[in-house]
């Protein structure tokens, strides 16, 4: 394997795990998901001598994207998001790149692809390397992401599911943009064989279920 991740656990009232994926042969970094805790993120990339190179939004929602800004003055680095979710949304920041279904970038010797995946916001990413998925609010461990807010979709949902089920090898290991109790950086198969959202073949069962009233608005990260 040709890189490291760097698990961070940021926030107070909402808990978002911030990754740093490392590559070994350059120390060439890249932050997946910037939000909360400015100086914790610093402390570890100076800690560690990294130079950070990028920044890999998985969609634009603000526990997402707080730390953008700030961390490319400090760095200057570029920062990726998928075209869709940048049109949708309008959404603007320095340095911005986008990108769209299966673009493949490199941080130093190590290949990302990009995939594609809507329902929790109309342009939805998730990150592949050869053995991690970093996928926000798509895919939890434990669920998926809600598909009740401005551009999300629940049959867009259930279609990004069930093509990560198809992409993804079993052993990769997946990570999150939050936890509802189980630490980042499970295999793809834990995921598959626990997680109720992929039991569910039919779209209309899927979509009613996902849909169902009376869930919380206020979701436990821990």
């Amino acid at each position: 394997m040709t890189y490291d991740v760097m698990v961070l656990r940021l926030g107070r009232k909402i808990i978002n795990y911030v990754y740093i994926i490392v590559d070994r042969l350059t120390k060439q970094a890249a932050i997946v998901d910037p939000a909360w805790n400015m100086p914790a993120i610093c402390s570890v990339i100076e800690k560690n001598n990294l130079q950070i190179v990028m920044i890999l939004l998985t969609h634009s929602h603000q526990d997402h994207v707080q730390l953008v800004e700030p961390l490319v003055s400090r760095y200057n680095c570029k920062v990726y998001i998928s075209i869709h979710e940048a049109h949708f949304y309008q959404f603007q920041c320095s340095n911005m790149h986008v990108l769209d279904d299966g673009s493949r970038i490199l941080l130093g010797g190590t290949a990302v692809t990009c995939i594609l995946t809507p329902g929790h916001t109309a342009g939805g990413m998730c990150y592949s390397l050869s053995h991690s998925l970093f996928t926000g609010d798509t895919i939890f461990i434990e669920g998926c992401g809600i598909c009740s807010t401005y551009g999300g979709d629940p049959y867009r949902m259930f279609e990004s599911m069930r093509r990560i089920r198809t992409m993804i090898e079993p052993n990769v290991l997946i990570y999150p943009g939050h936890s509802f109790g189980i630490f980042p950086g499970v295999p793809m198969k834990y995921v598959i064989d626990n997680n109720l959202y992929f039991q569910i073949d039919d779209v209309e069962t899927f979509v009613r279920f996902r849909m169902r009233p009376n869930q919380p608005k206020n979701y436990k990260y821990v």
